[in-house]
């Protein structure tokens, strides 16, 4: 990292103090994905970093009737329509939940799969779609920023006896030099999408969708239950599939 951002080890003045803070989890609901930051308030620089154990998911969200993904995600309000499509099915289950007093098992419903999954995800499916065709050039990044992160930032996942760092440079602000210090590597800035080009289920799934977006972006979206009660919301468990081929990418052994 030393390599990679020559301010994490130079600073102006003996007062520059290198400070290093924990992101509270109220920024990740905001878009910030970072869990760690390192601070030189004197020269109004940071940098973050995401930590992960032996997982890839960018981010875990829910589908609901009260949640407008539209808004929370993208800031485009979702359509009457599409909550005219998926609020029949969550009243019902949070009927079920209610009558049961949070007892009923989903096992019960059969195959909810096909009663549930699939209606709510063609539903999110199409109005993604809407979206994005109403809101040209909008939709796709800001899909990315809320999903993978909104600032830039340095992601670190263990693994078993390795360590893969991913360098997320989507604004350009890693990787910057320090006076006359150039870092002795130099991260690309990633380009970001402005179109969505397909979202088509994953082969043999009925709970994944694969979105594909320009510039080699494509995110995959598994629906789940929770828990395994009955509840009126859904999760989706969110995974960069693949990134542009600029994506800074560096593996560490560790014994």
């Amino acid at each position: 990292m030393i390599d990679l951002e020559p301010r994490l080890s130079n600073g102006i003045s003996k007062s520059d103090v290198l400070q290093l803070e924990i992101v509270s989890d109220k920024q990740g609901q905001r878009g910030d994905v970072r869990d760690v930051l390192a601070i030189r308030s004197l020269q109004k620089w940071e940098i973050g970093i995401s930590a992960k154990n032996n997982h890839r998911a960018v981010k875990h969200s829910r589908l609901s009737n009260d949640i407008d993904f539209g808004e929370k995600w993208l800031g485009v309000e979702c359509s009457k329509n599409y909550f005219s499509e998926i609020k029949p099915i969550f009243d019902e289950l949070a009927k079920l939940r209610t009558a049961s007093k949070a007892t009923q098992k989903w096992s019960t419903l059969g195959d909810y799969h096909s009663s549930v999954y699939i209606p709510i995800l063609n539903a999110f499916k199409k109005e993604l779609i809407k979206l994005d065709k109403e809101n040209s050039g909008i939709v796709a990044q800001r899909l990315i920023e809320y999903l993978v992160g909104n600032k830039d930032f340095y992601k670190v996942i263990k693994g078993k006896n390795k360590v893969e760092i991913q360098a997320y440079n989507l604004h350009g602000t890693l990787s910057l030099p320090f006076e006359n210090i150039k870092p002795k590597l130099k991260i690309q800035k990633l380009k970001l999408p402005n179109r969505l080009i397909e979202i088509v289920y994953q082969n043999n799934s009925q709970t994944t969708l694969l979105m594909s977006l320009n510039e080699g972006w494509q995110i995959s979206f598994r629906i789940h239950n929770a828990s395994s009660r009955i509840e009126s919301s859904l999760k989706f468990d969110v995974n960069l599939v693949s990134a542009p081929h600029s994506l800074f990418v560096n593996h560490l052994s560790v014994d």
